[in-house]
């Protein structure tokens, strides 16, 4: 039997790390997937131990590997990442010096603030297509070097490096002999310039933030060294490096404008792809870097949600009225409607468009009548309206109307979920085959380093024929739920303020 040329996909998301063995013919020879630990060490703060997140990435990929057996001849590695969280390893060591700092954590608010009231936001604006938030990696590095003020003098000694999860990846699997990122993850830092597609010096220093521990920028489709054989029991190039957004949107075939996705996992993330034109936005959204058909740099506008599957998890987890979170499609068609109850998951504050990073989760509308159906269809809701949101201020600033919506990600299984976003949107919303689209865009740009895949768009074409949910809610019903949506985020964002919410410290 003659083996498949095939790329490994790692893609390593904010809860898990998936592996996936992609075959030349879009066909998933290998599957492995681990969760990892989530660290709450205070209200607000999200922390990862990037070498947990090694270990269970390489343990993945091995039985990804493994499950592949003899049927794959692996000729490359891509890898896709959750973006912003931020990893401070020793250079000689390849050891993280502290926890890493997750996208979703919000104890910058107060740095952030300090900047705008610096008048600041205007020309970070400008230069990074990004918002003064906490979700973003600068401000993050500013903490870790305020606070420990010892990690700062390592670093200007050249003793430590930095990086999003990519780049702490790409340097475990060369042993250290790469220290790289791509475009699309050097342009969710705050430090890096959208027009000349560099690190910026001076934003680097109103950051503080040492501009040698950065790593050097690639082509998302390239030469990121060779993984070393101890790791994976070969020798295998690393061709491919991608944030997970982007990676998504990439695996959709979204690799031309005008081409939308909506990624529903811990937070849903929306993307519109605007090839190489850089869209300032003028409603709340970030311009960033993309892919091109063949991943090179192009430009996209992107609304992030914060949480969004988070809902359905905390259901299960934190209330226990779920036992897993498949069961909330059972229980949203258990209901008629939402019975005036409206969920919105603001557990780390509001993303696009309204970015307040104070805002906290609400529930607006309960009655004793009120069942733990009602809540989990509410936490269904919360996905879509937050996505018409974004859809809608992609809209105004792109002006054009968008005519279908590419979706993937886990709750893009719910076809309750998937059939109340159409008509929400009032628009079709096409699921893509396999929803598995982040690894496979790693896989794609690794492969087309490769020369498995010639663009995006062939890739796209090999993994099948999507499934089509077209809306069927009448203009007054929808109408009365998005009013009732909008009351709803008007009630969480009244309990927002400057300081930290009560209770908080």
């Amino acid at each position: 039997m003659s083996r498949q040329r095939a790329v490994l996909a790692l893609d390593q998301g904010t809860t898990g790390s998936t592996a996936l063995v992609v075959a030349s013919d879009g066909r998933i020879l290998g599957r492995g997937y681990s969760e990892f630990t989530q660290h709450f060490p205070r209200p607000g703060r999200v922390e990862h131990d990037a070498e947990e997140i090694w270990r269970v990435t390489r343990r993945v990929a091995r039985a990804a590997l493994d499950d592949a057996g003899r049927e794959a001849r692996l000729e490359a590695i891509g890898i896709a990442n959750q973006r912003e969280t931020v990893v401070l390893w020793d250079r000689a060591s390849l050891e993280p010096v502290c926890r890493a700092i997750v996208w979703q954590d919000r104890r910058t608010a107060s740095i952030c603030a300090e900047l705008r009231r610096g008048g600041h936001e205007s020309e970070v604006r400008r230069r990074t297509g990004l918002v003064l938030d906490p979700y973003f990696s600068g401000t993050k590095l500013t903490w870790l070097f305020r606070e420990r003020p010892e990690l700062r003098a390592a670093a200007e000694a050249g003793d430590l490096a930095a990086g999003t999860i990519d780049a702490w990846l790409v340097a475990r699997l060369t042993g250290g002999a790469v220290h790289a990122t791509d475009h699309t993850n050097a342009s969710r830092t705050l430090l890096y310039d959208l027009h000349r597609k560099a690190w910026d010096p001076s934003l680097a220093d109103l950051l503080e933030v040492p501009a040698g521990i950065l790593p050097e920028v690639r082509s998302s489709s390239g030469d990121f060294g060779i993984a070393r054989g101890e790791h994976l029991g070969r020798e295998v190039p690393v061709a491919g490096v991608v944030g997970d957004q982007q990676a998504a949107l990439f695996g959709q075939g979204c690799v031309r404008a005008g081409r939308a996705k909506v990624t529903y996992g811990t937070g849903a993330f929306l993307l519109l792809h605007t090839g190489q034109e850089v869209v300032p936005s003028e409603n709340g959204l970030l311009t960033t870097l993309a892919c091109d058909a063949r991943g090179g740099p192009a430009y996209a506008l992107e609304g992030s949600i914060f949480s969004a599957g988070a809902s359905v998890q905390w259901l299960r987890d934190g209330l226990g009225i779920l036992e897993h979170a498949a069961e909330s499609e059972e229980r949203a068609r258990e209901v008629a409607d939402n019975a005036g109850v409206y969920f919105v998951p603001a557990f780390v504050g509001l993303g696009a468009p309204h970015w307040i990073p104070e805002a906290r989760g609400t529930v607006v509308g309960i009655t004793r009548g009120t069942t733990a159906s009602h809540l989990a269809r509410a936490a269904l809701e919360s996905m879509a309206y937050g996505t018409a949101d974004v859809i809608r201020a992609m809209e105004e600033d792109a002006g054009l109307a968008t005519g279908e919506l590419r979706a993937d990600g886990g709750a893009a299984r719910n076809r309750w979920l998937m059939q109340f976003q159409a008509d929400v949107l009032g628009v079709p919303v096409r699921r893509a085959p396999r929803v598995e689209t982040t690894a496979l865009g790693a896989a794609g740009l690794a492969g087309i380093a490769a020369g498995i895949w010639p663009d995006g768009e062939a890739l796209a074409a090999s993994s099948g024929d999507p499934e089509i949910y077209s809306p069927a809610m009448g203009s007054k019903e929808r109408d009365a739920l998005i009013a009732g949506w909008e009351r709803a985020v008007a009630a969480a964002r009244s309990w927002a303020s400057e300081g930290d919410p009560p209770g908080q410290v």
